[in-house]
C-alpha cells in the first residue's frame, strides 16, 4: 500500500459518516399506508355492491357516488348548498375565533375575571348545543342567523377553553427568569405567556373546526331551505343514498383539509414555544 492510499484511508476514517439518503418509501411511509388502506376499503366497498353482498339502496357504491357528485357539480344543483353552508361556516367560525381567542387570553391572564366567568363557560361547554337548538330557532328564526349562531356556539367553547388552559399552564421557570431580568407585565405577556399558549390555542381551533362543521349539518337539518345539511336531510328522506354520501364526503373532506392546514400551522408555531435552556 503506498503512502497516498494510506493518507486517504486515514482521512476518510476520521471524517464523520453521512447518513444514507432515505428511500421514497421511508419518506412517505405514513401517506402510502393511508392511501393503501383507503384504496383497499373503497375496492372492498365497490365489490360488496357488485356481488350484492349488501343492499346498494342503503350503502350505494363509490362509483355511483362519484357519478352522482359529478352530475351535481356539472348541472350546478349543488352550488347553492355550498354557498349557504360556506357562508354560515365562515361567519360562525370567524366569530368564534374573534371572540373566543381574546376572551380566553383575558380569562387565562386575569385570575379574577376567570373566577367570574368560569362557571358560565363550564356550564355552557358541558351543555349539548343541540339542546339549545329550539331556543336558538325561537330567538333568531329559521334564517341564516340561527345557523350561524349554532356554528358559533359549537366552535367558541373549545377555542375558549383551550386558550384559557394554554395561558394558565405557563412554566413557572419562564416567569421567574423573565422577572429576574426585570420584565414588565406587558413584556412577560408578549414574550412568555402568549408564545407558550399558541400550541394549545391552535389545538382549540382544530377542535372548534370539527364542532363548527357538525353545527352546520345539525342546524340545516331543521328549518332550512338550502345547505349541505338540508341536502343530506332531503336526500335521506327520498332514499337517495348517493346524494347523502356526496354531502357527507364534502363535509368530511372539508374537515380533513382544514384540519391538516391547522396542523401545519401548529407545527410551524411549535418552534415559537419557549424552550428550557434555549
Amino acid at each position: 500500500m503506498d503512502v497516498t492510499t494510506t493518507k486517504a484511508t486515514t482521512q476518510n476514517a476520521g471524517e464523520p459518516r453521512l447518513a444514507p439518503p432515505k428511500s421514497f418509501w421511508t419518506r412517505n411511509e405514513h401517506a402510502l399506508l393511508g392511501a393503501f388502506a383507503m384504496t383497499a376499503f373503497l375496492l372492498f366497498w365497490e365489490l360488496s355492491v357488485v356481488y350484492e353482498w349488501v343492499n346498494p339502496l342503503f350503502t350505494s357504491a363509490p362509483s355511483r357516488i362519484a357519478t352522482t357528485g359529478y352530475d351535481m357539480f356539472a348541472d350546478g344543483s349543488i352550488w347553492p348548498h355550498l354557498r349557504v353552508s360556506g357562508y354560515e361556516f365562515i361567519v360562525g367560525f370567524g366569530m368564534a375565533i374573534v371572540i373566543g381567542v381574546p376572551l380566553g387570553i383575558l380569562m387565562g391572564w386575569y385570575g379574577r375575571l376567570n373566577a367570574i366567568l368560569d362557571p358560565f363557560v363550564s356550564a355552557l361547554y358541558a351543555t349539548p348545543r343541540i339542546a339549545l337548538l329550539p331556543l336558538i330557532m325561537i330567538w333568531f328564526g329559521i334564517g341564516l342567523e340561527s345557523k350561524i349562531a349554532i356554528v358559533f356556539l359549537g366552535a367558541v367553547f373549545p377555542i375558549l377553553v383551550n386558550t384559557i388552559t394554554g395561558m394558565r399552564t405557563i412554566s413557572a421557570d419562564f416567569v421567574k427568569v423573565a422577572r429576574s431580568f426585570g420584565a414588565s407585565d406587558r413584556q412577560l405577556f408578549m414574550t412568555v405567556a402568549l408564545p407558550s399558549s399558541v400550541p394549545l390555542l391552535l389545538s382549540g381551533l382544530r377542535l372548534g373546526l370539527g364542532h363548527a362543521l357538525i353545527g352546520i349539518v345539525v342546524g340545516e337539518m331543521y328549518g332550512a331551505s338550502a345547505g349541505i345539511g338540508h341536502m343530506i336531510s332531503v336526500a335521506g328522506a327520498r332514499f337517495q343514498t348517493d346524494a347523502v354520501m356526496v354531502g357527507i364526503i364534502i363535509i368530511a373532506g372539508t374537515g380533513v383539509a382544514l384540519t391538516e392546514l391547522l396542523r401545519m400551522i401548529e407545527r410551524r408555531f411549535e418552534r415559537w414555544r419557549p424552550q428550557v435552556g434555549g
